[in-house]
This record gives structure tokens, sequence and C-alpha cells, in this order.
């Protein structure tokens, strides 16, 4: 028995969620979000928790039981509450602001790198160094992130680049004499 899977999603109030065959809709506060299900999980509405369980013993069904129950709760936790991801800049003269649409980011580069930020996607530049990527969609925010991420990475030397808040970059010593 899967130890994660066995949990019902708990659906907070003002949240509304409907489950018609394989598809599992959530709307709320901050917009609405589907995903269909694969032919093995089958998901419930029971007293204002959805069940997510395999609807056989196989092998396939056991895998994806525990996947599936996260997805419908990060569905249920992104329109209720939504996810942040913060980035933060190193380096002399590395900065980042928002310009309209854009994400412009002074990354040591000969020119400004401009993102389009996406439909769906708000990003907040409290200091010239933080970088605040907020939305509905878990996976959404976090592509947005690693993308901007992947413009200048962390490098093990001096630390300089764009990072996760909470990452961990692993120092090398550099050259001796």
């Amino acid at each position: 028995m899967s130890r994660i899977g066995k949990h019902p999603v708990p659906v907070p109030a003002g949240v509304t969620v409907q489950v018609t065959g394989q598809t599992v809709t959530a709307k709320g506060k901050l917009g609405q979000l589907s995903m269909t299900l694969i032919d093995d999980i089958i998901a419930k509405l029971e007293d204002g928790k959805v069940v997510v369980a395999p609807r056989h013993e196989g092998v396939r069904a056991r895998q994806n039981w525990a996947t599936a129950r996260t997805n419908v709760a990060n569905l249920v936790k992104g329109v209720h509450e939504g996810f942040t991801k913060n980035l933060e800049i190193n380096g002399v003269g590395y900065k980042a602001a928002v310009q309209g649409k854009d994400l412009v980011l002074n990354l040591g580069f000969s020119h400004d790198v401009k993102y389009p930020i996406p439909e769906g996607i708000s990003i907040k530049c409290d200091k010239p160094t933080a970088i605040s990527v907020s939305g509905f969609d878990k996976q959404k925010v976090g592509q947005v992130a690693a993308e901007i991420r992947a413009y200048r990475p962390p490098e093990p030397y001096k630390g300089k680049g764009v990072k996760y808040e909470d990452e961990v970059i692993v120092r090398k010593e550099g050259k001796k004499k």
C-alpha cells in the first residue's frame, strides 16, 4: 500500500473540485486547473476530500498511485494558495528588474537579457538581487524559475550567478600559488 497515496486530499473552503471520468478539475480564487489521470488510477470525491486509488492491483497502478495523489494535491493547493520560487543573484553588477511584461536581467553579458513573463506567472523584484516567481501552476512556476536560472547558473569558485534561495553551492578552492 502506498504511504502517500492512501491519504485523501482535503479540499479547503473556497475551492471546488469536480471529478468527471479521468479528469480532475479544481477551481479557486487564483484560477482553474485540470489534469487527466491515467486509466489505472481512479479518483472520487467523498466528504469534501478527493480519494485517489488504483483501479486494480497491477504494477503500473501501484507505481502511479502516489504520483497521481500528489498531482491532485498540487492542483488544489495551487488554486487556493499558489506557489512561489525565490531566486537570488550574486555577482558584482548583476541585477534584475521587471519592465512591463519582461524581466530584464543584467548578468555580465554584453547585452541585457530580456525574459518575457508567461501568462499565469507573476514575477516581482523587491530588491535588484532578488527575484520572486509565483503562480498557481506548480510545474510552470518551477519551469520559469529554471529558465531564469539557466541564463547564468552559479559557478563553484566565487558563487556568481543566479541560484535558488535555498540552494547550497559547493565551493571549490581555486588555484594555489
